[in-house]
């Protein structure tokens, strides 16, 4: 199968962003020790190239990775496909198991997305400039539920699927330990929703780490109410960060 054009050095872009000696991996490892402990289950959705999977393995985690894009999966296969630790599952997550159609952005992949509202919203928004979804596939999608009846319980999920994340816990129907699900400040709505998702499951708190600062905002686990005020107020610019939640006792 011919690849589409720029793929190759699209993903070798991604790899020295997000696995390169300048990527923040002690502080990656660090946030996600409070979360993750030698031997616990992590999801990791929308795995992209791996940069989270190899912080839960160094973590002491065993890690079940989903990756829908084919470019992305490769690199996965080469890094971690030997690692008997790591489950990698060529497929989306959302409400429900079948096939999505997935919005591929071949130039910049991990802003790829399985949600056209999101590609819509992005499409000239302040500090999305020049992004380009230039070709759509179809894959495989499965759900939390299923992943769980398949692999077990999780300590930790990790979800990044750029505007799908409110999908994505729609296929979740019980409370889970802990969580992160990222946003946007071009589709809070999403966020909202993840928000109201995960307070229907359990009594969760939540933080807040902006970017990629793998640095949490509040210090301490705030109520449904409070997170949702604090992301409808972020300016623009802060562009994208990680919610974490946390089910308390």
């Amino acid at each position: 199968m011919t690849r589409p054009k720029g793929t190759a050095a699209a993903i070798g872009r991604s790899l020295r962003i997000y696995r390169g000696a300048d990527a923040p991996h002690a502080a990656m490892d660090a946030l996600y020790r409070r979360f993750v402990r030698p031997g616990d289950l992590v999801f990791d959705i929308g795995a992209h190239v791996g940069d989270r999977v190899a912080a839960f393995r160094r973590c002491g985690a065993r890690v079940v990775a989903l990756e829908p894009q084919p470019g992305p999966l490769r690199a996965l296969r080469l890094l971690h496909g030997r690692d008997p630790d790591v489950t990698l599952v060529a497929a989306a997550a959302g409400d429900e198991a079948g096939e999505v159609v997935f919005h591929l952005n071949v130039a910049n992949p991990t802003v790829s997305s399985a949600s056209a509202a999101f590609v819509a919203g992005a499409l000239g928004a302040p500090g999305w400039e020049g992004q380009v979804w230039d070709r759509t596939i179809t894959v495989p999608a499965t759900t939390v539920d299923r992943l769980v009846a398949e692999h077990g319980r999780p300590a930790f999920v990790k979800i990044d699927v750029e505007g799908f994340e409110d999908r994505v816990l729609a296929g979740l129907s019980a409370a889970l330990p802990a969580l992160s699900f990222e946003f946007t400040t071009i589709s809070r709505d999403v966020a909202l929703r993840c928000l109201d998702r995960l307070a229907s499951l359990g009594a969760y708190g939540f933080d807040v780490a902006l970017g990629e600062s793998q640095s949490l905002s509040f210090g301490r686990f705030v109520g449904r109410d409070e997170m949702a005020a604090h992301l409808m107020a972020l300016p623009q610019a802060a562009n994208s960060g990680d919610v974490y939640a946390l089910l308390r006792p």
